[in-house]
This record gives C-alpha cells, structure tokens and sequence, in this order.
C-alpha cells in the first residue's frame, strides 16, 4: 500500500497546511463518486432515514444489496465460495465510504485504489487456488486513524503531525488481518487527543451521527462508529481506554466491544502519547452491526493465541469457542444491575431502557441482582472515575498542539472531569514515585472490592448504562464514568443497541446545572440510539459475548 513518501515543506500557518492536507483528501475520492452540490443541500439530519446512498444513484442495485443486506459473517460465506467477489464488495463498500465521507467527515484518509488492487488479487487468488487466502478473504475492514498503514499518513488529529512523513510500516494489527485476508480501504476520524466524547480536530473537522446530524458522534473512534452505522463499513476496529469504542457505539446505534487489554494485538500505533507509564491501558477492539460479527472478529484475531507473534504485548491466550455461561442453571443468568451513580444521573431514555432491559430478563428467568454502591466507595462509579482520572493528569505529556498554533477544539477545552464528585483519590502533591504506588494501592482496593462483589453474589455478568445520555448535542457529552470504570479494571464490556429516546415518552427535560455533564432535552434527541452495557471479569471476552447473546435474545423478545 505504499504511496508518497516525500515529506512536505512546512507551511508557517497552521490553517495553510490544514488547506493543503483537506484537498488532498477530497482529490483522493473519485469524482464519480462525488455528490451534487444539488444532492448536498437536500440532504436532511436523519441521514439514516432519508436513504442517502440509495437517493445518489452512486451504488448499483447488486452494491445497495451488499452493503445493506447482510453480516460480514453472511458476506464472508459469500466471498470464500465465489458467489460475489471482493472488487465487487470493496467497489460497494468504498463508494458508501465516500458518501458518508461528504455528509458527516468520518474519515481522516482514503486509499481506494490500493484497496481496489487488493481485491482484485484476492480474487485472482481466489480463481487460481480454489480456496480462499484466509478467514477474513476479501472483506472490507476500515480501522481508526491511530493505526498505522505502511504509506498512509497517521495524524491523530494533530495538525503539527501533518509534517510526519507517512508511516513505513503496519501496525501489528494491520499486518495480522491482511494476512488473514482482509481488505483495508480507510482510516476514520478521532478527536484532538484522543481524550473527549466528541471525534472533532482542526483538520478533519467534526463527525456528525448519521442518525441525527446535530448530535455527537462519540469519541474517540467515532468516525469508526458513524461510519458502521451509515454501512459505509461493514466491521470496524477502533481504541478504547475510557470508552472509546463504547461510547460511538451508543451514539451511533452499533454494537461495541472493549475487549481485555493484549487480546487483540494493539502495538505499533500512533497516538501522540507516551507509553510505559503506570495508569490505564488502551486496547483494541471492533465495531459492527451484530454480536455475531464481533464474535468473529475476535474469534479470527485471537484464534489460536498467535498475536504475540504480531505483537510482544499481545497475550499467547486462544480463543475459547465453547465457553458459555450460566450453564449451571440451565442457561439463566445471575445479572448483577449495577446502580444509579447520584453523581451521574441517568436521563430518562436510559433509565427507561435498561428498565425494559431487566423486566424482560426477570421474565424469561434470569436472577437479578442490584448491586447497591452508595455506601461502599470501593464499588462507587464516582470514586472509580476520580481514581481514573487522576491516572491520566499525573505524569508528563507530549504537547502536539502548542508547536502548531493550532487551539483547541472546544470538547477539548472544556477539559471535562470529575473531580466535582469528591476528593483526589491520591495526595496530588507529592513524589511521583509515592504517587504511583498509591495509585496503585487505590486501584487494588477497588479491583478486589467487585472481585469479592462477584464471588459473594455469584455473577455471571454486569447489566450497566454506557451512559448517562444518549448521543447529545455537540460538545456535552462529558465525563465517561459508566465506560471508564471498566477500563479502570479492565474488564471486557460490550454495548447492545436497545431502544430510542422518546419526546413523548419522556417528555420532561433534566438540567444538571453545569458543564461536565449533559443536559437530557427531549426534543434534541428524540430518536437517538439507546443501548445497554454488559460486562465480565478479565480475560472473560467469550463469556462477555455468550452472555449478551443471551440477554439480546431476551429484551428482542
């Protein structure tokens, strides 16, 4: 995939270089591909609703089909035995790309032509050998921007890194799924530092949620989370170290999952952050339109334990295709439901829809378990987001946005936290080394307080809100504390899309009276996504995944 190497001649103003970086990225999609400026302006904010792709005239009606019609699973049971063919399902899935490129920026770079040869190849492979190069033959996967692909550029959003020459080589993940037979075609658009619920740089600009173009995307993969939904892609890889993949997910009506971090391999990625301090650990993990798809994904990734040999901190650990859960109680389940923070109050849609979430679990037999944290601060939403937090302000920090000029995004200077909940969870002023090992010491007070919550309960999984809200208006989202907590601990935690928010069935506004956390306005988010959370212990991804296959089972019935 190798492309132009050359490294550019810094302009001295920031916004030139921008200028230059935007028309390179627009050359790069097909004219053919182009919408009209007629077709522009009529486009409406329920993007999903209005049918863009098939409205352009862009797609054939066999292209309309691929895209719309099918799991990557089905599709893939397609490519292996030549019923339709990679050029055609990359062809399909990189116009719907450019499409959702032009109404809600969702991709930072492109490499259509690149992708288009691959496919033929594989094709040509395919023909030739009479089997197919890899479990993932010819399917399209697009992969969030940090992820580096040898001769595409990685910014990260930071306009100072449009002065890096283009990477020149793949990051391990990368090299792992083309050569298990995956086609890569784009990179979706982050955040300014990765940091915020809403994926808006000064070069790319802000993705929109193709539910509802008012609303936010999600960050920090959420080019990766409007793109899945719009079926401009049809599996996703994104990043998540306090809700990342999660919370683009909820926003954009898809299914997420944060794995445990080192089951999928993550290294050789640019993020602009240091690496090796003690504190939270990002992993990667898929988006897509069914737990189905993210089971495959990690089925494939994980396979037989062989990502440490992509990737040294990948874990040597298979996986485990029969694992199941609550088999020892004819398949119920012990759902622990994890409470309401007074901190973080849920609004109204996501109260109602984790509600209808347990009410159908208890009548199909599953045991409910409230799980009451006010009184124990070990188990407290708030006191883990504090603790969290306080992980990521000590330390040094690599400033990639001074030596531009570029200023900062307004999701970004908000510099959302916590600490209005209570007190640091460490004494800030003090030797770092001190501070590290009581950080460390906080943090494993709090891990065996859920480790003996579930032994003493008996929990086969956590039922929990990714969110107060739903996707919410620009630049409110806030503080993540229903998804960073299980970075915190590092549990594998999935979203499931379940339900709409209401106007009419949830007529009333909620104020929180400041700017760390969202207000709920009925009429801004009518009809937005909403989703639960479920949740396992370490290294229980397969139980994770086997159990929302189960609970989704319930509250669709």
């Amino acid at each position: 995939m190798a492309t132009e190497t050359t490294q550019p001649s810094p302009p001295t103003d920031w916004q030139e270089l921008v200028a230059r970086k935007r028309l390179e990225c627009q050359e790069k999609i097909p004219r053919e591909w182009t919408l009209s400026e007629d077709i522009l302006k009529s486009v409406p904010k329920h993007l999903l609703e209005y049918d863009l792709p098939r409205r352009s005239g862009l797609l054939s009606d066999l292209e309309l089909d691929v895209t719309e019609n099918y799991t990557a699973t089905e599709l893939l049971v397609k490519l292996a035995s030549g019923q339709v063919s990679s050029l055609v399902v990359t062809t399909a899935f990189s116009k719907r790309a450019a499409i959702a490129q032009q109404v809600t920026s969702c991709l930072t770079e492109t490499f259509f032509p690149e992708a288009l040869d691959r496919a033929r190849f594989l094709d040509d492979y395919l023909q030739r050998e009479g089997k197919p190069i890899g479990p993932l033959h010819g399917l399209p996967i697009s992969i969030k921007d940090s992820f580096c692909v040898d001769g595409v550029q990685s910014t990260v959003g930071y306009v100072t890194c449009l002065n890096n020459v283009p990477a020149t080589k793949n990051s391990a993940l990368v090299t792992m799924l083309l050569e298990l037979g995956a086609v890569l075609y784009v990179k979706t658009n982050i955040p300014q530092t990765m940091m915020t619920g809403d994926s808006e740089n000064n070069i790319f600009g802000r993705t929109l949620n193709p539910h509802n173009t008012s609303l936010t995307a999600g960050g920090s993969s959420g080019g990766e989370g409007a793109l899945v939904a719009f079926r401009g892609s049809i599996l996703g890889v994104g990043t998540d170290i306090a809700g990342s993949i999660r919370i683009p997910s909820l926003c954009c009506g898809v299914y997420g999952l944060k794995p445990t971090t080192s089951r999928v391999p993550f290294g050789g990625q640019f993020s602009g952050a240091m690496e090796g301090l003690p504190g939270l650990i990002p992993s990667a993990g898929p988006l897509g339109h069914s737990l189905t798809d993210l089971r495959l994904f990690m089925e494939t990734v994980v396979g037989t334990g062989n990502a440490w040999k992509y990737d040294h901190t990948a874990a040597a650990v298979s996986w485990d295709k029969t694992a199941g859960v609550g088999s020892e109680r004819n398949g119920s389940l012990t759902i622990g439901v994890l409470s309401e923070d007074k901190h973080f109050p849920l609004h109204p849609p996501v109260k109602r829809a984790l509600d209808r979430a347990v009410e159908a679990l208890t009548n199909v037999g599953h045991r409910i378990v409230r799980i009451e944290n006010h009184t124990n601060e070990d188990l407290s939403v708030a006191y883990a987001s504090r603790l969290a937090f306080q992980y990521f302000t000590y330390g040094p920090h690599v400033d990639f946005i001074g030596p531009s000029g570029e200023p900062l995004v307004a999701s970004v200077a908000k510099f959302a936290s916590p600490m209005f909940t209570g007190p640091w969870p460490v004494e800030q002023e003090q030797d770092p080394l001190h501070k590290v090992n009581e950080l460390h010491t906080a943090l494993g007070k709090v891990s065996n307080a859920w480790r003996r919550e579930w032994v003493e309960k008996r929990l086969d999984v956590i039922l929990a809100p990714g969110s107060q809200g739903t996707a919410v208006g620009f630049d409110t989202y806030g503080w993540p504390p229903y998804t960073v907590m299980w970075n915190l601990l590092d549990y594998p935690a999935c979203i499931v899309p379940f339900g709409k928010a209401s106007k009419e069935l949830d007529p009333e506004e909620m104020k929180t009276g400041d700017d760390v956390q969202p207000d709920y306005h009925p009429e801004e988010v009518d009809g937005a996504p909403c989703a639960i959370q479920i949740i396992t212990p370490r290294f229980q991804d397969e139980k994770c995944l086997a159990a929302a296959e189960l609970i989704e089972r319930a509250i669709r019935a």
